[in-house]
């Protein structure tokens, strides 16, 4: 058994979880749509960005807070949602949101998640975000919306680039679905993987807990992304989206958004901030990457409305980056749940390190302070 001690890196966490899982569900997670040239690029586009640091500042207690709204976070990290968590561990996802929460990071539920909007506000006493995506069925929508008010979470976040499931041509090839629906490959594989096997085995088949019932047929064996895309509201419109923020009286994020006019007409519609995402390249292959994506969008919106970023960020050093081009906190998803291969206290290491690298980053900036990573940062 791998020590959490001698794990450094996220990357770690992701060879970790590359031992520990079968190959369809590290294939799920750690997959792209397409040929995974967005995946890719979300990676290398980071990495191509050259910093300038400056000299003689006092960095000896460096401040890692960022605001959004009127609120003052402890961290600039947020949890990005993520659906099926418990195909990697069960109660994944609740071990990350307790992760989260005790280092005052907000947790956002997905739609699809493994664990439903109440059992998540009853097991976490902390920040809760939660993501919709807007299905067909709009009463349902509300109902969904409704909940999540009613259990308290504080921010609603609207997914908007997933008008169908993408096309993930590893798990058509590894037939990897919710429910799942073992093969002789699988049974094989899990053979493989004892230790995941018999953790499955106690904590049950998984399920998306927010929308039993209402994904239509579950015999089929479709893989999860064409399952949810064969739900989703292909015509989401601008009218429908004003439905939406008027159902919620609190703030709203809108997640998914690659385009400076796109993201300046939402805030003109009522979003009180913008998620800009390309869905960690598991949706439109070919699609900018979102570091890339950012600058134009925070010169469209200007330093008044709260942007967070997600897809490819592995590093403190990412996160220092994507503040000076714009972005207030950035958004985690597949670190995050590599780290719960190895439970809380896996999701809680990689956390730490992530914050402790930005730590370090800032220091070697010359930044005594998240909030002052700007544009002059960045060669």
């Amino acid at each position: 058994m791998t020590a959490l001690h001698r794990i450094v890196s996220a990357e770690d966490f992701r060879a970790l979880a590359h031992r520990r899982l079968p190959k369809s569900v590290f294939e799920f997670v750690d997959g792209g749509a397409g040929q995974e040239l967005t995946l890719n690029a979300n990676r290398s586009d980071f990495e191509k960005i050259r910093l300038l640091p400056r000299v003689l500042t006092d960095v000896s207690r460096p401040d890692l807070s960022t605001s959004l709204w009127s609120e003052t976070l402890p961290a600039p990290l947020v949890i990005s949602p993520m659906g099926s968590c418990a195909l990697v561990r069960p109660e994944a996802d609740i071990a990350i949101a307790r992760a989260a929460a005790a280092r005052g990071i907000p947790y956002t539920l997905s739609t699809m998640a493994t664990t439903s909007i109440e059992r998540m506000a009853r097991a976490v006493q902390g920040p809760l975000w939660f993501q919709l995506y807007v299905l067909k069925d709009f009463d349902f929508n509300r109902q969904l919306v409704r909940r999540a008010e009613e259990f308290g979470y504080s921010t609603l976040v609207v997914t908007v680039d997933l008008q169908v499931g993408g096309k993930r041509e590893k798990d058509l090839r590894n037939g990897i679905s919710i429910p799942l629906r073992p093969s002789p490959r699988h049974l094989w594989e899990a053979m493989l993987h004892p230790g995941w096997s018999l953790r499955m085995l106690r904590g049950g088949l998984p399920r998306f807990e927010n929308v039993r019932g209402h994904l239509g047929d579950t015999s089929t064996g479709l893989t999860i992304a064409a399952r949810v895309g064969s739900n989703l509201h292909a015509g989401f419109t601008w009218d429908d989206f004003r439905r939406i923020r008027d159902w919620w009286k609190g703030r709203l994020l809108v997640k998914g958004v690659l385009h400076p006019h796109d993201a300046a007409n939402l805030v003109a519609a009522g979003a009180d901030g913008i998620w800009v995402s390309n869905h960690g390249g598991r949706q439109l292959d070919g699609a900018i990457s979102s570091i890339d994506a950012l600058p134009a969008i925070h010169q469209a919106l200007g330093a008044r409305v709260p942007i967070i970023i997600d897809s490819g960020i592995r590093t403190g050093m990412d996160i220092i980056k994507a503040k000076a081009r714009g972005a207030r906190a950035s958004a985690i998803g597949r670190a995050a749940l590599f780290g719960a291969v190895a439970g809380e206290v896996g999701a809680a290491k990689v956390l730490d390190i992530i914050l402790d690298e930005i730590v370090t980053g800032l220091k070697l900036c010359g930044l005594p302070c998240f909030e002052q990573a700007g544009p002059e940062l960045i060669v």
